[in-house]
């Protein structure tokens, strides 16, 4: 039953379709951005619309930017001979929250997952590829510890090992089966400074 009017029942229905959003935390949103003054309101709107038709890959890590190149690419202070190679950029992010990781990263967008009918063809593993061809002295493999991440570590290690290319797992401390958005940055450094050659 509508209870509230179209308007008001349509931006619940599009919020909720938000990951992590269920009906209440949807409603409570609508009522908290339909009591928001109204500039307020249109600068979120703007934001979203801006963000979404502005923002593409970088053209050498392939995380989300606004410009050619990311802030981590772009930086003379980075570490470019170290790659560590994520599943997201959910991942690179939670990262450089330990603000101890000097090098670069590599996004590939997904994991090798046969039982989804992902394969190496369908995450950004030539690309990856095509960045070793530069002056790189190691890759670090910070695959998430679920059996597609697992998957996708052993398949870059056995691409990679015959380039003479120092390659390095990220050590356990990570949970088996935990997605590295959710862990702490202690837990996270513990894993980088523990990494162990594959």
């Amino acid at each position: 039953m509508d209870y509230y009017g179209s308007q008001v029942t349509k931006l619940i229905e599009e919020l909720s379709k938000l990951p992590g959003v269920g009906a209440k935390s949807a409603q409570r949103l609508a009522f908290h951005i339909i009591n928001m003054p109204p500039e307020q309101v249109q600068g979120l709107a703007d934001a979203m619309v801006k963000a979404r038709n502005g923002v593409k890959y970088c053209k050498e890590c392939f995380t989300l930017t606004d410009s050619d190149l990311c802030p981590i690419c772009s930086s003379d202070k980075r570490n470019h001979k170290v790659i560590m190679v994520v599943e997201n950029t959910r991942d690179l992010a939670a990262y450089e929250k330990t603000g101890k990781y000097e090098g670069v990263y590599h996004v590939l967008h997904g994991a090798i997952s046969p039982m989804l009918g992902i394969g190496p063809g369908d995450i950004k593993l030539k690309e990856l590829m095509q960045r070793l061809q530069g002056d790189v002295e190691e890759v670090i493999i910070a695959t998430n510890s679920s059996l597609e991440g697992e998957t996708t570590a052993m398949y870059i290690s056995k691409l990679i090992k015959p380039t003479g290319i120092k390659v390095t797992r990220i050590a356990s401390g990570v949970p088996v089966g935990g997605d590295l958005e959710y862990i702490d940055e202690v837990t996270l450094l513990r894993a980088l400074e523990g990494r162990t050659e594959l």
